[in-house]
């Protein structure tokens, strides 16, 4: 009988990051909008802070409105790409 391999997702030793795609007009790619809260030093008072991110998406699965993690890519894929899709959030 041949031995079985099992591979485990490595997403907790990875970086990464949730976020909502706002665009998928380019080909296998997507921009990425990640929304976070940042304390102001001085009032106290939460400040939400968008960032956006291109992302590699090979074979055009997700599509504009998912929620998705992405995964940081050891190199630059292209020039502005440095991020690929994990998975779908629901």
């Amino acid at each position: 009988m041949p031995s079985q391999e099992i591979k485990k997702e490595k997403t907790s030793s990875l970086r990464s990051i949730k976020g909502i795609i706002i665009s998928d007009k380019m080909q296998k790619t997507v921009v990425v909008e990640v929304t976070t809260l940042k304390k102001h030093p001085l009032y106290h008072k939460y400040i939400k802070t968008h960032k956006h991110f291109k992302a590699d998406n090979p074979n055009n699965l997700y599509k504009t409105g998912d929620q998705v993690i992405l995964g940081a890519v050891s190199k630059p894929i292209s020039h502005d790409k440095r991020w690929s899709i994990i998975k779908k959030v629901n």
